[in-house]
């Protein structure tokens, strides 16, 4: 593990790295303190470090009484009731960064363990729909080259224009990240409750700003029939594999050794610049109008994350069920 391999991951995520993303502009560097040497892990806990560097806690002063709409604020003090008032503190996307930390190191273990290959890529912005690229070829190097993080050069420009626009008007838009996890073994996932499916939808939906999950041919299935549906068997070098992928490479909450894909709903970013009727913590009624550096659309940045909590979820998995297949130690006689 070199800090190459998670620093990669953190240059996609950063902010400030297109001109459809925020404007602030963080380096993001990753130090590692410990955990390492010679580019071998030790066992002991990976510490690393990312210094927080274009901070403006000014752009925030409005947040001391009004909450911000589709924000945490108001959450956030009703629970605890105190707040980070300089920022969205644990609901900021900022937390991510440790999130894509930790994906980078699972990703290695299951890299060098399996071959497992985990691709994401902008299905959607708004109502502009990118065609179902290969799945079987496609690559990051192929996403990356657009600025939307789309694989097809026609419908990514569509987009960014649909994203400037957006931006020009103040305003914010959501959008969709499809992801593929290729060489993924089969035999991950729990029978009941942590079904592997459950396992990524829980992660998934613990990002900032998610709001839908689905996995295979997720809602479109509410419109076939069983018989369309079925994925059937067939013989695949050593064992079986199936024809198509409907299941979304998880059968009973247990993967089947086919690609793993899902889409991952995200909300348009609740901080836009366009002034805003909403109330203060008292329930007067004021006008918010937000200051700040702020993405118009989150998706393409997103990309990243949703890799590196795919990653994360297969690698607890991987390590429970290598467990689990272990031999079990011999019974002790007693003396």
């Amino acid at each position: 593990l070199h800090a190459s391999d998670i620093q990669k991951q953190l240059d996609r995520r950063r902010p400030g790295q297109s001109a459809i993303s925020t404007r602030r502009s963080e380096k993001d560097r990753v130090i590692l303190y410990s955990g390492l040497e010679r580019d071998t892990t030790l066992g002991t806990p990976i510490m690393l470090l990312v210094h927080n560097e274009d901070h403006r806690p000014g752009d925030y002063a409005q947040m001391l009484s009004v909450p911000r709409p589709s924000h945490a604020d108001y959450t956030y003090q009703a629970k605890f009731g105190i707040r980070a008032q300089s920022g969205g503190g644990r609901a900021s996307a900022r937390e991510t960064i440790g999130r894509v930390c930790g994906g980078a190191v699972a990703e290695k273990f299951l890299s060098g363990t399996f071959g497992t290959e985990i691709i994401a890529w902008v299905s959607s912005v708004g109502d502009i729909q990118t065609p179902m690229p290969d799945i079987d070829t496609l690559s990051r190097e192929i996403v990356d080259t657009t600025t939307t993080r789309c694989p097809d050069s026609s419908t990514a420009q569509r987009m960014e224009q649909l994203i400037a626009r957006t931006r020009e008007e103040q305003d914010s838009i959501g959008g969709c990240v499809m992801c593929v996890c290729r060489n993924v073994p089969p035999g991950l996932g729990e029978p009941v409750f942590d079904k592997l499916e459950a396992l990524l939808a829980h992660a998934m939906l613990s990002l900032p700003a998610t709001k839908a999950f689905e996995i295979g041919s997720g809602f479109t299935a509410t419109t076939m029939k069983g018989s369309h549906h079925n994925d059937m068997f067939v013989k695949k070098g050593d064992g079986l594999g199936t024809v198509t992928n409907n299941s979304g490479g998880v059968l009973g909450g247990i993967s089947n050794g086919e690609p793993v894909v899902f889409r991952v709903g995200f909300k348009p970013p609740a901080t836009i610049g366009k002034a805003q009727k909403t109330a203060d913590f008292t329930g007067k009624e004021t006008t918010q109008e937000a200051r700040g550096r702020h993405d118009p659309c989150v998706v393409n940045r997103a990309v990243p994350i949703v890799e590196s909590m795919a990653a994360t979820v297969l690698a607890d998995c991987a390590l429970r069920q290598q467990r689990r297949r272990q031999p079990a130690p011999p019974i002790q006689q007693q003396p």
